[in-house]
């Protein structure tokens, strides 16, 4: 049997005001770095990130653009 636990996965909550988001956010650790990757969350409503795997999810209302 394989007792290796699967690694939580972490989850963050954006608003308009996180736009345009990136990850990792400026509040990520220097020890947790990866190479800075753009994220269309507003159109989803959520993404994960492609290096890490944080779910990020847009709440509020969408925001107004071109």
């Amino acid at each position: 049997m394989n007792t290796a636990s699967k690694p939580e996965s972490r989850t963050v909550e954006v608003n308009a005001m996180d736009l345009p988001l990136h990850c990792p956010t400026p509040s990520t650790p220097v020890w947790n770095m990866h190479p800075r990757v753009f994220l269309d969350v507003a159109k989803t409503g959520e993404i994960l990130c492609p290096y890490c795997g944080t779910l990020y999810t847009y709440a509020g209302p969408a925001p107004k653009g071109h």
